[in-house]
């Protein structure tokens, strides 16, 4: 299968909006294109995040990965969190992933980030083996916190 990664713009929502809707679904979240259209649209609008697409050779939407830029203030540089990464059901197991992984690291290198930085599922073995195998590391320093607001 040939795979192009390119970074997304706001003129690829009518691509984006479905692959985002079966992200979501995924995660057990109700489909909600209009939400999504304008969720997409802010990030775009202001600069908050970077998308990289994922199409065949002709044009249709396999997947995508997000990016948000953080900042260490301890090491006083820009890194980048991969928040979300999905491949359509039919493009799975042919490289898909890894390509946008790899575009991912491409990309935040080339803006002169430190690093890049993921979570996934305890119990998703597929995916955690996907990322060692590009040479990403579990950490082993640091818990992982949240708070609902």
């Amino acid at each position: 299968m040939s795979v192009q990664v390119r970074q997304a713009t706001v003129h690829d929502l009518d691509t984006l909006v479905p692959l985002f809707d079966g992200y979501r679904q995924f995660y057990g979240q109700p489909s909600d294109p209009h939400g999504i259209r304008a969720f997409l649209g802010a990030r775009f609008a202001h600069h908050q995040s970077v998308i990289l697409l994922a199409l065949d050779g002709q044009g249709a939407g396999l997947g995508f990965t997000q990016l948000y830029p953080l900042f260490s203030s301890v090491r006083m540089v820009r890194t980048y969190l991969l928040n979300d990464l999905f491949v359509a059901p039919h493009a799975r197991r042919r490289g898909v992933a890894a390509a946008l992984l790899r575009e991912a690291a491409a990309h935040a290198r080339a803006l002169g980030a430190a690093s890049l930085s993921l979570s996934t599922a305890l119990d998703n073995a597929p995916a955690q083996a996907l990322y060692e195998s590009l040479g990403w590391q579990r950490d082993r320093q640091f818990c992982e916190y949240g708070l609902a607001l």
